[in-house]
């Protein structure tokens, strides 16, 4: 009898769900969240469309990036348990004539064909000789009905694409911008890099080998307090040469980034939060957005999970005077950014290795995402 009362107690302990500060939403999302356990994820041994949304546009990222991004399992789809996120050539599909005079509209019919983003003309532009249309395809996936989630802790195992002006992204956005539009309800990114192999500023390497971690916050877009809340690891391997784990922890005291279970740096903020965090506090003409948040607002809210492979863009990303085997082809103020960059094809397409493994070496790679919840 002793011995049956252990068997059920220790069932029942076992199976105990201890509540969680974690909250979740989304068609994707838990009913009940329990502390520790596993809230989303993703092994992409199938491509769950139901989990992940295409974005379906030409804006570019709103750094006027080189790429647009669609629907199509040339760019995006699942093998063996890794999702490939590819770029290819527009003319491949629509003939290089086509960028200097075709008319390119990405609206659907279709719920799962409609443009995502209209703005910076997203769904529709006309390729002329000096604008032309955006010369590379990529993809773009995002949790945005499937799950968003406030607090908890993120693991993306991924291999980060090589070949020139590369510019992988695997990050979080806030599902309803409840202190306003960008970047006043934040940003977070667990993991940006660039897939030059060989490029340079001031003598430090760049590239492949570097790999950060950012937040976004500010009142304005002219006022963002990233610079405090931005961290480089550099792998003289490269981080394309090998999968690596992206880590996140995000509670009310904190947030946290890692690579393989290193930390690469935090942020807590006091009782002023993020204004006086960010250095907001000394322009007193400026109203906080977060004075009815917690200390953590921005970042007190859910957010949902992106990943992308962008190319280029003039956002500065890419700075202009990088020393590169072959130069930057672009300026990040030429008004024919996306020309310039095209017409240096023969310099920055093979550092793709197009014809090698299927192209997948200028492929973000990613072997699974996970969501605990605190």
């Amino acid at each position: 009898m002793w011995a049956l009362l252990g068997v059920v107690a220790l069932a029942t302990s076992a199976s105990a769900c201890w509540s969680s500060i974690t909250t979740v939403s989304g068609t994707h999302a838990p009913e009940t969240v329990c502390s520790g356990s596993i809230i989303f994820a993703d092994d992409f041994q199938e491509f769950d469309l139901e989990k992940w949304q295409h974005e379906n546009t030409l804006a570019g990222g709103g750094n006027w990036e080189f790429q647009y991004y669609s629907n199509n399992r040339t760019n995006s789809y699942t093998r063996d348990g890794i999702l490939y996120i590819k770029p290819s050539l527009t003319s491949d599909q629509f003939g290089e004539h086509f960028l200097t005079s075709g008319l390119l509209n990405v609206e659907g019919g279709a719920p799962a064909d409609r443009c995502t983003n209209p703005q910076w003309y997203g769904c529709e532009r006309q390729g002329t000789p000096t604008n032309i249309l955006n010369p590379i395809k990529s993809a773009r996936l995002r949790t945005v009905n499937s799950f968003s989630f406030r607090y908890g802790r993120v693991e993306v195992r991924a291999k980060m694409p090589a070949g020139d002006w590369l510019w992988p992204a695997i990050w979080l956005m806030p599902a309803y911008n409840a202190y306003g539009s960008w970047p006043s309800s934040g940003e977070i990114d667990l993991v940006e890099s660039r897939g030059n192999r060989n490029m340079f500023s001031n003598g430090v390497h760049i590239g492949t080998q570097e790999a950060g971690s950012t937040l976004h916050y500010g009142p304005y877009p002219e006022l963002n307090g990233w610079e405090r809340a931005h961290w480089l690891r550099r792998n003289s391997n490269g981080y394309d040469r090998a999968f690596h784990r992206y880590q996140l922890e995000w509670t009310p005291e904190y947030i946290r980034f890692s690579i393989d279970d290193v930390e690469l740096g935090r942020v807590t903020p006091g009782n002023g939060g993020f204004w006086e965090y960010g250095g907001f506090n000394r322009n007193q003409n400026i109203l906080n957005p977060w004075r009815y948040g917690s200390k953590m607002a921005p970042f007190d809210q859910k957010f949902y999970i992106i990943i992308n492979l962008a190319v280029g863009g003039t956002n500065g990303f890419f700075p202009d005077g990088v020393v590169n085997p072959s130069p930057k082809p672009w300026w990040n103020g030429s008004p024919t950014a996306a020309r310039d960059f095209w017409n240096a094809r023969n310099n920055w397409l093979p550092t793709w290795n197009p014809n090698v493994n299927n192209g997948e070496d200028a492929a973000l790679q990613v072997d699974y995402v996970r969501v605990w919840a605190l």
